[in-house]
């Protein structure tokens, strides 16, 4: 079984995550969104707001999961036997970030990073970019799947 993670924080999910999500999930056999806790970090929403928001929006498709875990993806993927990570590349800058988390990620353990150029339409969508538009008060429901719903 080709089984693959998708990683992030999802703080939100973004619609530029649904379009690697659902572009990426032809590639496998099963396609893992692992959530990420980082204890350093300060979220917007909670880790089970985060958790809904992704199960709601891919709950027709039998071939994800979505998973929270902590410490390193690799070990991570060693625990949920995922011989791929999944990544979405928007511009040159995200390229030379994942590459060197690829290369050490490859150092560490035989896992594979598979990346996946964003839609064009989506490139410009990042989660810091809805989180600001929200604090703000601006209209975020273009930028995220149907099942983000800020509640102040």
């Amino acid at each position: 079984m080709r089984r693959a993670i998708f990683p992030g924080s999802f703080d939100p999910i973004t619609l530029g995550h649904y379009d690697i999500i659902t572009r990426g999930v032809t590639l496998f056999d099963e396609l893992i969104i692992a959530i990420g806790i980082n204890a350093e970090k300060k979220y917007m929403f909670s880790l089970e707001e985060r958790k809904r928001f992704v199960e709601e929006a891919f709950a027709h498709e039998k071939r994800i999961r979505v998973m929270t875990y902590q410490g390193l993806t690799v070990d991570f993927c060693k625990a949920v036997d995922a011989e791929f990570i999944l990544r979405g590349l928007r511009n040159p800058a995200d390229f030379e970030f994942e590459k060197a988390i690829a290369h050490t990620n490859r150092k560490l353990s035989e896992i594979e990073t598979v990346f996946l150029l964003t839609s064009s339409g989506k490139s410009y969508i990042s989660s810091s970019i809805v989180r600001d538009v929200i604090r703000n008060g601006g209209d975020y429901t273009g930028l995220v799947p149907d099942t983000v719903r800020w509640k102040e």
